[in-house]
């Protein structure tokens, strides 16, 4: 692979934390506009050279900001129907006001491998020890403009703060379904190991019929797929499994099919993009079937990242402190038989980048943040390439936490592929750049990064969109 240096357009500057960067052109209007989605819960649009407001949903957002500032809550997903310019019709996945539980583990939780009951915790009373509750909602724009919920669709009781996803809501172009990427419900480790429990909502890739009207408009708040209405379960297959969490999933075509992207972000050692082309969507009713008989599912074909048993192509390790020699890091395989269980079962990541490395033309990582096939000739050199971001490059001798860019390709024959830092022009001099989102058009012809100059959500008005352009194709830096 080639270096790239590419520019940084400012599209617009001084927003709140953007999550969500997609285009979509309005009913009635002409243009494809770029919309948006901001944590603490608005939709903007830009039109005509400015910036204008679609929806504006604070108030429904649950309050942020709980953990010092930093948060993994709120406005995380929006996606448009694929007939939007027809219908109105899009959705919105969001933390709701008012939901705030005190957790379901509110001493907190750190795995001990000299102690294996850590290392098999319950989720217990889960009617009351969860920390907020996640909603997935249909809204239409009508032809008066003024934005309205038509129904909801899921309710999740979410265990923890963090691992709700970004980006969480995108259509399929193969099936026409709506796909849901989450995360396996937060703290660290998965506590409760719901990313591999079949019978878990959390940890899965789920894709949802909207064209199947349930009738339900007000779904009870779950946490297993069984506590669903039999309506509702009607409506959802389970694409994968063995999620940590995943900012958003991406489609590039190829011939007559589509190679799916989706990464997992990691939890010590390293995170990992995973590609695949075929998978066997699981049915919720005969998963829910099967559990209730205690009977065996034919999983063949269900995409399984290995999380958390599997780190990317790392068995899940953890510094134990249980050494005789306390001056040494000694590396425990903390889940030691779900990392066998699931060796051969998981799917090997197509690209990986750690948190430490030494090699040269790498960075050492924090956290995956976005995730985007690029399909235009803007940028030669990275057409048909596959775009990352990850939240700050981790380096003591930087003045500033940056946000860095990376590509890869799919190989022909299957195997993993390296990856290549991408150049940016210009210096955000001594202001911190932390890139939190990446989003594309409809065509993928076009990239849009996301970028704020706090980790903290309640630092407000320090976000920037850029759209990435050819080197000197760009106009002023910040």
């Amino acid at each position: 692979m080639v270096k790239v240096k590419i520019g940084l357009r400012p599209i617009v500057s001084r927003i709140n934390l953007p999550t969500v960067l997609k285009t979509a052109i309005l009913p009635g209007d002409s243009m494809e506009r770029l919309f948006i989605a901001t944590q603490v819960g608005e939709i903007f649009y830009i039109g005509n050279g400015d910036v204008r407001t679609f929806l504006d949903i604070r108030t429904r957002v649950i309050k942020l900001g709980g953990s010092g500032g930093y948060d993994e809550r709120g406005l995380l997903g929006l996606a448009f129907h694929p007939g939007f310019y027809y219908n109105g019709l899009f959705y919105l996945h969001y933390s709701v006001a008012g939901t705030q539980g005190p957790g379901a583990l509110p001493g907190g939780f750190t795995p001990d491998p000299c102690n294996p009951e850590t290392l098999n915790l319950r989720w217990k009373n889960r009617e009351t020890h969860y920390d907020h509750i996640d909603t997935v909602e249909e809204w239409i724009f009508p032809s008066n403009g003024q934005p309205r919920l038509r129904r909801t669709l899921l309710h999740l009781r979410r265990p923890f703060l963090n691992h709700n996803g970004v980006n969480s809501l995108n259509f399929s172009p193969e099936t026409g379904k709506l796909i849901l990427t989450t995360g396996d419900g937060g703290s660290g480790y998965d506590p409760f190991n719901l990313s591999q429990d079949d019978r878990e909502i959390a940890g899965k890739i789920i894709e949802i019929d909207v064209a199947k009207n349930t009738f339900i408009n007000h779904p009870p708040a779950v946490t297993r797929f069984h506590e669903l209405p039999l309506p509702i379960q009607g409506t959802l297959t389970v694409i994968a499994k063995g999620v940590r969490n995943i900012p958003g999933i991406s489609f590039q075509r190829y011939h007559n099919q589509y190679i799916k992207y989706v990464g997992n972000v990691g939890q010590d050692l390293v995170e990992s993009i995973f590609s695949f082309v075929h998978y066997k969507p699981l049915p919720v009713t005969q998963l829910v079937q099967a559990s209730s008989r205690n009977s065996r599912m034919d999983l063949e074909g269900l995409i399984n990242l290995g999380w958390r048993g599997w780190e990317g192509d790392f068995p899940t390790m953890i510094l134990s402190g249980c050494t005789a020699n306390p001056v040494l890091d000694k590396k425990t395989i903390a889940f030691f038989n779900e990392a066998v269980k699931t060796s051969v079962k998981r799917l090997p990541p197509l690209t990986s980048y750690l948190h430490s490395d030494q090699r040269p033309d790498t960075f050492a990582g924090t956290a995956l943040t976005g995730v985007q096939a690029y399909m235009g000739n803007g940028i030669p050199a990275l057409t048909g390439s596959v775009v990352f971001t990850d939240l700050a490059r981790k380096e003591e001798s930087q003045r500033q936490n940056r946000g860095v860019l990376a590509y890869t390709r799919v190989r022909t024959d299957g195997k993993p592929n390296d990856y290549h830092v991408i150049e940016t022009d210009g210096d955000s001099g001594s202001q911190s750049a932390y890139y939190v989102s990446l989003g594309s058009n409809l065509n993928q012809t076009r990239l849009y990064l996301g970028v704020y100059g706090s980790m903290n959500v309640t630092d407000f008005n320090q976000g920037t969109v850029f759209e990435l352009v050819g080197y000197g194709g760009h106009g002023p830096m910040y």
